[in-house]
């Protein structure tokens, strides 16, 4: 294979070529570490929607056909192709988001290129039950099939990680896809469109850059069977509510705010150098960040005073800062709103560390602590998605507990203990689709990624999210 240049301006990628918006309009790229327009993206409509649409339903036919095996081999070659053009995608990336290209390139893309491989195998490994005889005279059999043509809608905190946990499970499973990135952040998805096309047939991968209306022309189209969001709690609810209307699969992964329950036999050490950096990561811009930190009334003010001194290192920085620990708020609009919710907190609410903007180019914000708060203030209630962390106390497990599932999100949480029994209490009692014991936001390939309540339903990642792309047929013989 030729190398496969990067990108110079963002394009859509429609039935394996790469095209503007029909209209020609497009919309501006911010450096959110400079505030300064560095590249164009296509402003997609109903027409270039729709053109998508129907290259995916024509390649449906051919893909959807295809073995496990041939699916798995263009995977592999996919992942391989990525590991060759890591330097274009850590470009991609850096100039939409402004993250530290270290952390991305030691952090993220491996394990990125790690999920196309594992759903490559998973391709080859779907469950069934064995044929069998429930009726005298009838063999029953059961057929997973691929759902359909799927819309894919992901988010600007991970672009690249979160356009291949949605399109590497649909495109083993035996779909095709329209894939709408976030319109601050398309440009890594518009490369991996690019590059997958050397190993997919036209039709089967397609981009479509736009804002909410293009969203919402994707998720309105009658091609589509399927529609797949990682975002807000608001967006998904406006697409479960679009996709009734004509009884769409739906697949939500939506907003965090996760607790951290810290309790009195904790190694508060260890548990305030691990959440002082995991709390920060991306500028807290993590649905399983760790932004609710609940902590035993006994070693709350040690453990508070420790974690405030902690999160004053961890500084705000652009691509190419050696000292920064994260980068800027992804747009002008998600720094506004960090602000507005610091400047609404409460008289008995207290910052103890950070609490302001820089004074520089670019959306960076300060690491921040608040302490004081209680359970109903805003600042709890709401998914920050900033670099804020609170800190509570509790008097004990019912409490913590109580504490912990009182909040409409149910993503992730951790608890910090030396006990097991407890460890093993509070991760029954935790309302979240995921909980880590004495660590906190790690994920792998093989493992679940979904939440509850307000944080949605359907699983990324694991065979669960490989499943979660078929439908089920019983064939009686």
């Amino acid at each position: 294979m030729a190398d496969t240049p990067a990108l110079t301006s963002v394009t859509n990628h429609i039935g394996g070529a790469d095209v503007p918006a029909v209209s020609g309009a497009t919309t501006r790229l911010i450096d959110p570490a400079t505030g300064r327009v560095n590249a164009r993206a296509p402003l997609s409509d109903a027409v270039d929607v729709d053109a998508a649409c129907t290259a995916a339903q024509a390649a449906f036919e051919r893909w959807s056909l295809t073995t496990p095996a041939e699916r798995q081999r263009a995977l592999l070659r996919i992942a391989d192709a990525m590991e060759r053009h890591a330097d274009d995608f850590e470009a991609a990336e850096v100039a939409d988001t402004g993250k530290p290209p270290a952390l991305f390139r030691t952090d993220e893309l491996p394990a990125i290129i790690d999920t196309v491989r594992f759903f490559a195998g998973a391709a080859r490994g779907l469950p069934g039950s064995a044929a069998a005889e429930y009726t005298p005279g009838r063999t029953s059999v059961l057929r997973r099939e691929p759902v359909g043509v799927c819309a894919q809608i992901t988010p600007w905190n991970y672009p690249l990680m979160m356009a291949v946990w949605k399109l590497a499970p649909a495109l083993a499973a035996g779909n095709t896809t329209v894939l709408k990135p976030a319109d601050t952040t398309p440009s890594s998805t518009a490369l991996l469109a690019r590059i997958a096309a050397e190993f997919l047939p036209p039709g089967v991968l397609n981009v479509v850059c736009g804002d909410r209306d293009t969203g919402r022309a994707l998720v309105g189209h009658p091609a589509i069977r399927l529609i797949a969001v990682t975002g807000s709690v608001r967006a998904g609810q406006e697409i479960a509510a679009a996709a009734a209307a004509d009884l769409k699969r739906v697949h939500l992964e939506l907003g965090g705010n996760a607790p951290v329950l810290v309790y009195d036999d904790a190694d508060i050490d260890d548990a305030v150098s691990q959440l002082a950096s995991l709390a920060f990561y991306n500028a807290g811009q993590d649905c399983t960040a760790a932004t609710r930190i609940l902590v035993h009334h006994r070693v709350h003010d040690a453990f508070l005073a420790a974690f405030a001194e902690q999160a004053g290192r961890q500084l705000p920085g652009a691509p190419g800062e050696p000292d920064a620990a994260f980068g800027p708020l992804n747009s002008a609009a998600q720094l506004g709103s960090v602000r507005d919710l610091l400047n609404r907190l409460p008289e008995h609410a207290r910052i103890v560390a950070g609490g302001s903007a820089l004074s520089r180019p670019g959306f960076f914000h300060q690491a921040t602590v608040v302490a004081g708060v209680r359970q109903d203030d805003e600042i709890v209630q709401r998914e920050v998605f900033g670099p804020v962390v609170t800190v509570q106390s509790f008097a004990d497990e019912t409490e913590a507990i109580r504490l912990a599932n009182g909040v409409p999100q149910g993503l992730a949480a951790s608890v910090w203990t030396g006990d097991h029994q407890r460890a093993m209490r509070a991760t029954r009692a935790l309302d979240t689709g995921i909980v880590w014991v004495n660590t906190h936001g790690t994920t792998v390939s093989e493992m679940p990624h979904g939440g509850v309540k307000h944080s949605g339903y359907g699983s990324d990642l694991s065979l669960a999210g490989l499943l979660d792309y078929t439908r089920v047929k019983h064939v009686m013989l």
